[in-house]
């Protein structure tokens, strides 16, 4: 008999008034109707800028920190906790951090840019066209930046409207949306909601705050294979490597008249450029430079708007600081997550599945891999013990339906070799509270196996000698081809998991081809696009 679950649905979708989504990682861009230059790129390029620029006041002279703390005082707050009114998943050791850009054309020299309604009094009110997601390990030593498509449909969680603070209800919307009316509060809870991320802090910047960054790092060189002249973006440039200072950045972000014109391309160049960003604010030409550190530290202060725990934390902005500084660019990804056309209006986009909660459970599981414990009767491993080598079956536990399948596709996903599925009732009939890790007692490598497993399992169960017997078992077809180097299943034991109410998720190590396909790093060179 097999054990009982439904499968999770993609979110719906309906139609709204904006159209635009960024490039799926595969197959032809949905279309814009909207003319002129928007600002949907401008956001990527100020995602690592605006949370390691600000952290970096203090990596050039961590002893000289009152040399920079005048420049903490100029960080813009805002306090949002009292807006967030629906219930949030549990920090962990990583950092999150949730970007957005305002395209507000407050401040000088921003009317211009977009439609009549940016050039009235208040410059249009303000919108974000991109959200970015900045994850940073526990280790401090590795950074994926996640971006959402504006027009992705999604379920907004009911909020408060940032003007009037009364409650909204839930609805089905574009994302951004959540921002428009309910403003970052709004955004964080839709955004948690949707992944089980916890977002531990925010940083706005808008279009001023880019052109000053950009400034202030002595420009940002890019590569053209053929020239520029598009009034749209305020733009022109020629052809080959040209040096860009804040306005033309700006406009090279917005670039559409370009190349084959598509959403595809416009994406690669605002990638490519964000990683000669990452590259630059990392160098040590800057962070040692006693000349050049303190006016880029001025002007990123100068250009954000965080949350006040990260603004008056200058700790906290120290060790981002210090994990900026040994980031290698290579350690730095860049993410657009797996999309594809909303079925209901190609102009929108609904986030495809698994793949999404794939990466979502990356990062929350931080994509560690556990060490293999020593062996109980040598002190150290026997062997280097991959995925691929240990077999489980993997039993119910719980009284949610369709669980042990669940929790085997995620371990098939991972490299495990998973031989079958079954549902496991206590001589009590009671649920089993915890999960559990079982091997036989005879089996002379059991635990260095049970150890494999448990280190890819959270929470971590403590691996036991003894297996147990199924209340019913089945076969089990995995949903992805079995790897090359697989199981030799002579003399390699079989490992229960026995998922109980504790269990969280697999740690996930290997990707979606989706997911990989729309990522980069940031240590790209010499790119002409």
């Amino acid at each position: 008999m097999e054990d009982r679950r439904t499968a999770q649905t993609d979110p719906g979708h309906r139609g709204a008034r904006r159209a635009a989504p960024p490039p799926p990682p595969e197959g032809p861009p949905p279309r814009r109707h909207r003319g002129g230059g928007d600002g949907n790129g401008k956001m990527r390029i100020l995602a690592w800028v605006s949370i390691a620029t600000t952290s970096l006041m203090v990596v050039g002279s961590l002893t000289g920190y009152t040399l920079y703390r005048d420049a903490f005082g100029e960080i813009k707050q805002k306090g949002i906790k009292d807006d967030i009114i629906n219930p949030r998943p549990p920090a962990t050791g990583a950092l999150n951090v949730l970007l957005v850009g305002s395209d507000t054309r407050a401040g000088e020299g921003n009317a211009k840019y977009g439609q009549e309604l940016a050039r009235t009094a208040d410059a249009g009110g303000k919108r974000t066209d991109t959200m970015i997601l900045m994850h940073i390990s526990p280790n401090r030593d590795q950074a994926r930046l996640v971006s959402f498509p504006r027009d992705s449909m999604v379920q907004i969680p009911r909020c408060k409207n940032e003007t009037t603070k009364q409650e909204m209800p839930a609805r089905r919307d574009m994302i951004n949306s959540a921002y428009n009316s309910g403003g970052i509060a709004c955004t964080i809870s839709t955004l948690e909601t949707l992944t089980g991320i916890r977002i531990n802090h925010f940083v706005e910047v808008d279009f001023s705050g880019f052109k000053n960054i950009v400034d202030s790092l002595g420009g940002i060189e890019i590569c053209l294979k053929s020239g520029v002249n598009d009034k749209a973006s305020k733009l022109t440039l020629p052809p080959g490597k040209s040096l860009l200072n804040g306005e033309q950045a700006l406009g090279y972000v917005r670039l559409r008249k370009y190349g084959d014109g598509s959403d595809i391309q416009r994406i690669k160049r605002q990638q490519i450029f964000l990683t000669k960003v990452v590259q630059k604010a990392t160098s040590s030409d800057l962070l040692t430079n006693p000349v050049k550190l303190p006016g880029f530290v001025k002007a990123a202060a100068q250009s954000v708007t965080m949350d006040p725990d990260l603004a008056e934390d200058p700790e906290q902005l120290i060790q981002i600081a210090q994990s900026a500084q040994k980031m290698t660019a290579g350690g730095v990804t860049f993410t657009t997550i797996p999309w594809m056309p909303d079925p209901e209006d190609a102009n929108r986009v609904v986030w495809k599945q698994p793949d999404a909660n794939e990466l979502f459970n990356a990062i929350k599981s931080d994509t560690e891999v556990a060490t293999p414990e020593p062996s109980a009767s040598t002190g150290k491993p026997k062997v280097a013990i991959k995925p691929e080598q240990v077999q489980v079956q993997v039993l119910n536990g719980t009284t949610t339906m369709g669980k042990a399948k669940e929790v085997a596709d995620m371990l098939s996903k991972q490299g495990f070799k998973v031989t079958g599925v079954g549902n496991y009732t206590a001589a009590d009939g009671q649920p089993q509270p915890t999960t559990q890790i079982r091997y036989a007692k005879r089996a002379a490598t059991g635990a260095d196996y049970a150890n494999v497993l448990a280190g890819m399992v959270t929470p971590k169960p403590a691996p036991t000698a003894g297996k147990i017997i199924p209340s019913t078992t089945d076969a089990y077809v995995s949903p992805v081809p079995l790897p090359s180097e697989g199981v030799k299943a002579k003399g390699t034991p079989v490992i229960q998991l026995i998922v109980g109410g504790d269990f969280k998720a697999v740690k996930v190590t290997k990707l979606p081809d989706s997911v990989n396909n729309s990522t980069i790093t940031a240590d790209q060179k010499n790119v002409c696009t």
